[in-house]
């Protein structure tokens, strides 16, 4: 079945539909990871967003479900060059183009994805449609590309009701505003007692639990949204609970303690990018997926300062809150896909916890 890709621009990739025939429209975002495709689809940061894949074959160890990263695959629509039909892996339980018929999602193969990313790079991030339609009038549907803005993002991706992942170590509160389920995973390896919590769980809920540290996890759509979340937010950085927070939950953080953030070009999304840690000068490979960041020059210095840079275009990648047990990142140390370099996070904030129990 033939299929289109329609930019904001008036920009038309023909191609073959895969997944779903439906049409959507969704803002088309690239991700640059090798491999590691089922763990971006379940990737809840993604919700509100098609995404490009840059490496050309997508598919060829087929839906192993046991590294799904969520229940469920999450962007609007999936764009290839080629799509493997026929995986070849001990492990694979499923296609991609049935996973993606499974749960509704459209798509289109047989672009040039070199050509669509390098368009993407240079005018930014564009809206799109994705349609099977081949009588589309871009005249009518170019404005309503153009009207599409993700909206209420964090509310579709947040579990519906709170839920303990039990450990014998400390009691860790995660907010889930989209979360990787690696998050949880990566704590309950050392022992944490995980309690997962809506995302607009009240911060005195929260504290009612009595947790010996608080987890503020990733999660799609612009920050700034989140003005319920951000009140919360501020409250649970006036205890003195240690706080790690993940990408959505590093800018949620910023903006409760009167930082600002803005919207990238093109955003971070791969396996692939390096980040500088200000302390010690070591350069780490990270996972990434955001299209937003913290303005540093909004920060005040006595309340935080840059812990983590990119090496890239020098954007930041991390705080470090003055007088507090908070440090927040932007990218993802629980990988999922992507390099591990960057785990030990994990562990210093373990180590808080366990100073602050001993204080």
């Amino acid at each position: 079945m033939k299929a289109f890709l329609i930019l904001e621009d008036g920009t038309v990739f023909p191609g073959t539909g895969i997944g779903s025939p439906k049409e959507i429209i969704s803002e088309i975002v690239f991700n640059t990871s090798m491999t590691g495709y089922l763990e971006v689809l379940t990737d809840p940061s993604y919700a509100g967003q098609a995404v490009v894949m840059t490496y050309p074959l997508i598919g060829n160890y087929g839906i192993c479900r046991e590294d799904m990263e969520s229940g469920k695959p999450w962007p609007d629509g999936y764009i290839v060059r080629e799509l493997s039909r026929m995986p070849n892996n001990f492990r694979c339980d499923d296609t991609i183009q049935h996973f993606l018929e499974e749960h509704g999602i459209p798509g289109i193969a047989g672009i040039d994805t070199r050509a669509l990313t390098k368009l993407l790079r240079e005018k930014g991030t564009m809206n799109g449609m994705i349609t099977t339609n081949a009588a589309y009038n871009l005249e009518e549907i170019l404005p309503k590309i153009r009207a599409y803005a993700p909206r209420g993002v964090v509310e579709r991706t947040t579990c519906k009701e709170k839920y303990t992942l039990a450990g014998d170590g400390f009691k860790v509160a995660l907010l889930d505003f989209g979360a990787k389920e690696n998050i949880a995973r990566s704590l309950n390896q050392r022992g944490c007692q995980v309690t997962v919590y809506p995302a607009f769980t009240s911060a005195e809920e929260i504290l009612a639990g009595c947790p010996d540290g608080i987890m503020l996890s990733n999660g799609p759509g612009d920050p700034k949204e989140c003005t319920e979340i951000i009140e919360e937010v501020k409250k649970l950085y006036h205890t003195d609970v240690p706080i790690f927070a993940i990408c959505l939950g590093h800018q949620l953080m910023a903006l409760a303690m009167g930082g600002d953030t803005y919207k990238l070009k093109y955003g971070h999304r791969g396996g692939n990018h390096p980040v500088k840690d200000l302390q010690t000068g070591r350069v780490y490979i990270s996972c990434q997926n955001h299209g937003y960041v913290v303005d540093t020059k909004s920060i005040d210095e006595k309340v935080a300062r840059p812990a983590f840079v990119n090496v890239n275009d020098g954007t930041n990648e991390g705080l470090s809150y003055v007088g507090k047990n908070i440090f927040t990142v932007q990218f993802h140390p629980e990988a999922c896909p992507g390099p591990r370099d960057l785990a030990y996070l994990f562990d210093r904030f373990v180590k808080m916890m366990e100073v602050k129990k001993d204080a």
